[in-house]
């Protein structure tokens, strides 16, 4: 991910593998990440059983907060692909008992359709 992608608050993808590591003592023994997206120093991670963002916080970054949604919470999303000069995608979760969305922003070069197969098969 460039400098200019993290300032811009935009994320790219990342080793699930690496992901799968540092999340190690906070996952299920059987859970398996399946697709994990940074952004600046925060995460949002695709687990076989939930969603979980991870939002680092304080100028250490040694703070952490992890909100684990359940994907049978989700009750819809919505994408919005990067246009010409609109260079972001966009990804909206609705959770049950909340009526705003979580939002995400994604870089160009981020497939917006495959987070999208991804929610569907499990929100589905």
């Amino acid at each position: 991910m460039g400098l200019f992608d993290g300032m811009m608050g935009n994320a790219s993808e990342v080793d699930t593998q690496e992901v799968q590591e540092e999340l190690s003592e906070l996952l299920a023994s059987s859970e398996q990440v399946e697709h994990a997206y940074k952004l600046i120093r925060d995460l949002f991670v695709f687990t076989d059983k939930r969603l979980i963002l991870v939002d680092k916080q304080g100028m250490t970054g040694k703070k952490t907060e992890y909100h684990s949604i359940p994907y049978k919470s989700i009750t819809h999303f919505a994408v919005e692909t990067a246009g010409t000069f609109d260079l972001d995608a966009e990804l909206k979760l609705w959770v049950s008992g909340s009526s705003t969305p979580i939002e995400k922003t994604f870089n160009k070069q981020l497939n917006i359709y495959k987070v999208q197969a991804v929610l569907a098969e499990y929100v589905s």
